[in-house]
């Protein structure tokens, strides 16, 4: 298979390759070049789709003025030599189809990218963004022999974003002013932290009434089924886009922002052996901290039923995965 703009490649750059040509990562490549923060590969299995969309960035370079390339491409030979690669290839997800009902088909195709990519930038970072998330993420780093602290997955940040935005909603006030913290599995058993989720500083305990808080925790836990629902035919992009592209930003320009980020936890949170949302530090190497909450007894449960599922769903994909070959 062919690339188009192979010859840009020849120059040396920060560069962060994406694995999957959908709306999210087109959109991920979008806000990558416009921000300057690197050149980008866009890596899709559908001759000439990457490629147009990469086409199409570029002319739009003259009137978002900025000088990355992007490149569409067919082949991982391209992506070499990336710091940063981005896994976004997988089924979306679609009405009547849970992020479990996914593992069939996402497995399969995220631990053929985590091998090949990371192949040819043995020194890159890897972030997963393909659901069910936690899941990917781990098979991905079991795929690419990487060490745990570079390897992540995409989904606290996208998801603190969603309970920001329904406070922020709920309260008329600016969504500067809020910060919120969601903890756990990407999923049906994500833990929204109310009481570590604050608008001035001020607890939101304080601003609004417990039945309230329960509506956007709730709200938050189906913020990406609720993006379902109304599309119908597609899911969520342009935020999941923004959510990882703040983890690009805080790696690139070492600015070791603490970040809710899916990574591997070894006795953190009492869990082990598992790749699960809690607050780090990302810079230039990667997970450089993982900082571990004071919880209540009820936060840590539903924190430990979130991991419980999560490792079901893993030994499930393992075995998915054995049978395919």
């Amino acid at each position: 298979m062919t690339s188009t703009n192979s010859t840009t490649l020849n120059c040396p750059s920060t560069r962060v390759s994406i694995i999957g040509a959908g709306k999210v990562g087109s959109t991920l490549a979008q806000r990558i070049a416009e921000k300057n923060l690197a050149d980008v590969v866009l890596l899709d299995i559908v001759e000439g789709w990457p490629q147009g969309i990469a086409l199409d960035l570029m002319q739009a370079r003259g009137v978002e003025r900025h000088d990355r390339q992007i490149v569409g491409t067919n082949n991982y030979t391209d992506t070499a030599n990336s710091n940063i690669i981005v896994i976004a290839a997988g089924i979306p997800r679609k009405p009547g189809l849970n992020r479990e009902d996914l593992i069939k088909i996402n497995a399969k195709i995220v631990t053929e990218a985590a091998q090949q990519a990371i192949a040819h930038s043995p020194e890159a970072i890897l972030i997963v963004i393909t659901n069910p998330l936690d899941v990917m993420t781990y098979l991905a780093w079991e795929a690419s022999g990487l060490p745990k602290h570079r390897v992540m997955g995409m989904a606290g940040v996208l998801d603190s974003a969603r309970f920001q935005t329904f406070i922020a909603m709920e309260l008329g006030v600016s969504i500067a002013e809020v910060n919120a913290t969601v903890l756990g599995s990407h999923g049906d058993l994500m833990v929204p932290l109310p009481r570590y989720s604050t608008v001035s500083g001020i607890p939101i305990s304080q601003l609004m009434d417990a039945g309230t808080i329960d509506r956007l925790v709730d709200r938050t836990r189906n913020g990406g089924v609720e993006v379902v629902k109304l599309m119908k035919t597609s899911s969520a992009y342009f935020a999941p886009a923004s959510a990882a592209c703040l983890m690009v930003e805080s790696i690139l320009l070492n600015q070791s922002r603490l970040l809710p980020c899916s990574v591997y936890l070894d006795g953190q949170y009492g869990v082990q052996d598992i790749f699960l949302g809690v607050f780090c530090r990302l810079g230039y190497q990667g997970i450089e901290q993982i900082l571990e909450l004071e919880l209540s007894d009820t936060e840590r449960a539903a924190f430990a039923d979130s991991g419980k599922l999560v490792l079901q769903t893993i030994e499930s994909a393992k075995l998915i995965l054995e049978k395919a070959h």
